[in-house]
């Protein structure tokens, strides 16, 4: 996000400049621009506008760095194989609903699990199996046997931190 803020107004001072450039001058931009210009230039502002379209998400989604990693002390350490099939697991069934930092997850409709507080292994196997606190928020049975154990193992070690 960071670098969007930094290359997005010399995008748009960019496009501008290329806009009066093919135009000629301000005054045969404006022109160009309120009377829709000839074919080539048409087709010079859609290469533009597919160009920073591509541009700017992919400046985005290269600055994001990796935001499925951990939080606070977790972050220096090397996690387990079940650590990360854990997270994954989470990112795949959980993450749309739940707020979890160590995965960069901001849900909207399940509780933050990093305020929740009391969060171990069993309390998130029961909510798994019953479906949260069983009101019909969440659906029961999304994860089991080993699958669920892998997430109530992550978040139950991340949850917090």
């Amino acid at each position: 996000m960071q670098v969007l803020l930094v290359i997005g107004p010399f995008l748009v001072l960019g496009i501008i400049v290329i806009f009066i450039a093919f135009s000629g001058s301000p005054g045969a931009a404006r022109e160009a621009y309120l009377t829709r210009g000839g074919r080539l230039f048409s087709v010079v502002m859609v290469l533009i506008y597919a160009g920073v379209g591509v541009a700017v998400p992919a400046a985005v989604i290269a600055s994001r760095g990796e935001s499925v990693g951990a939080v606070g002390p977790l972050r220096a350490e090397q996690p387990s194989k079940a650590d990360e099939e854990g997270k994954d697991l989470f990112i795949q069934t959980c993450k749309s609903c739940h707020t979890l930092d160590a995965v960069g997850a901001k849900g909207v409709t399940g509780p933050d699990l990093d305020t929740l507080g009391g969060v171990d292994r069993e309390r998130v196997l029961h909510a798994i199996k019953i479906g949260g606190t069983g009101d019909g928020r969440m659906p029961p049975g999304l994860l089991s046997g080993q699958d669920a154990d892998l997430v109530a193992g992550y978040v139950a070690k991340v949850a917090g931190q």
